[in-house]
């Protein structure tokens, strides 16, 4: 009886800190109307790291392999579930010699554990989206909110609470969305090829980073402040 219990009981690996065997490989975006978009971890809820995991060699590994890809594939930000963990980690950081975003200036290197955002600006500012998981999309311009404070825990499981503003609030919203399950390719109504896009940026035909209206879709629509991403 035994035997056939855990013969049918398997543990779903991205629910684990386990790293695969193989290394990670970063998951890509699917469209809503698309076959297997219903097992991308993209779009599955993460879950909360428990007490019990803190501040242990998994997740201490875990969090090091995901920045390794961050580096590796030169992004400013980096989830969990991107990597095919339904877990509720990102982590953000743009360095100044950054190739995409060096005009925006420097991020420092933050790790999030159990984000929870709990109050928001007024002010939305705009901005166009690429991400490592939408590799080939075109960029997208949705609005995000010009600052936000947060609460999370760090790797030891100690409370953080903190403020983030201009490029570092942006790459956080950007994160949240994933844990949300979704990326920006689900929230903007505008696109440009990232060549196009970078022409009119240059010439100033198009905004960047500039106040946003309300008719611009915001990239984390539907969270509400104070409500874990188990509540959302």
């Amino acid at each position: 009886m035994t035997g056939l219990l855990q013969t049918g009981c398997s543990e779903d690996a991205s629910l684990t800190l386990q790293i695969p065997e193989d290394g990670f490989e970063v998951v890509q975006h699917i469209p809503a109307d698309a076959e297997g978009r219903d097992q991308n971890t993209l779009y599955l809820s993460p879950r909360s790291i428990k007490p019990k995991e803190f501040n242990t060699p998994e997740l201490n590994t875990l969090i090091d392999s995901m920045y390794a890809v961050m580096i590796r594939k030169a992004g400013v930000g980096i989830a969990a579930n991107q990597l095919g963990k339904r877990l509720q980690i990102f982590m953000i950081e743009a360095k100044v010699d950054n190739p995409r975003y060096q005009v925006l200036g420097p991020v420092e290197k933050q790790v999030f554990i159990n984000p929870i955002i709990t109050k928001v600006s007024k002010a939305r500012k705009n901005f166009w989206h690429g991400c490592l998981s939408a590799h080939g999309e075109k960029r997208g311009n949705v609005a995000s909110f010009e600052w936000i404070e947060y609460e999370c825990q760090n790797q030891k499981g100690e409370i953080q609470r903190g403020k983030l503003d201009g490029f570092a609030a942006v790459i956080f919203q950007h994160e949240y969305r994933h844990l949300m399950k979704g990326t920006y390719l689900d929230r903007a109504n505008h696109f440009l090829p990232k060549e196009e896009l970078d022409k009119k940026l240059d010439t100033g035909e198009l905004p960047f980073f500039e106040s946003a209206t309300d008719t611009l879709p915001l990239l984390i629509e539907g969270y509400k402040l104070g409500i874990s991403l188990e509540d959302y």
